[in-house]
């Protein structure tokens, strides 16, 4: 819930299921490219969570997708770690991780974007469903 304009005296009402806790995650990646001319922004949703294995398939996307050696720059969360991931930059020795701080997530450049879709684009926005929020997140 975010602050909103309303007359005086007319508290805007939104009809929300206070008890809800279906979701749609997002998992993004800023690209530059090697001479810092072309900038680059991916991203995939998903109904839930992204585990470990949603993650490596992400990974595999970006990686179809862009030429010679990758580095990727992300924070800490469990999903990001652990065998599946492990395993996935074992096989795929042109992608190499970089960990960001875990005093420091604001350094992540995806977080602004998340930040600026969930606090500004959809603050105050109520969904039908899961459905029609994942459509608003990607149709942003």
């Amino acid at each position: 819930m975010r602050r909103s304009w309303a007359k005086v005296g007319k508290t805007p009402v939104l009809a929300a299921d206070g008890g809800h806790r279906d979701k749609v995650s997002a998992i993004g990646a800023v690209t530059v490219s090697p001479t810092g001319r072309r900038l680059g922004f991916y991203f995939a949703t998903e109904g839930g969570f992204f585990t470990a294995d949603k993650v490596v398939v992400f990974l595999r996307d970006v990686l179809r997708h862009l030429r010679g050696n990758v580095v990727v720059v992300w924070d800490r969360r469990s999903n990001h770690r652990g065998p599946v991931v492990r395993d996935f930059l074992a096989q795929n020795r042109r992608l190499r991780l970089e960990m960001l701080p875990p005093w420091a997530p604001e350094l992540n450049p995806v977080e602004a974007v998340r930040s600026w879709l969930k606090y500004g684009e959809l603050a105050n926005f109520v969904p039908d469903d899961t459905g029609h929020l994942d459509n608003e997140v990607i149709d942003r």
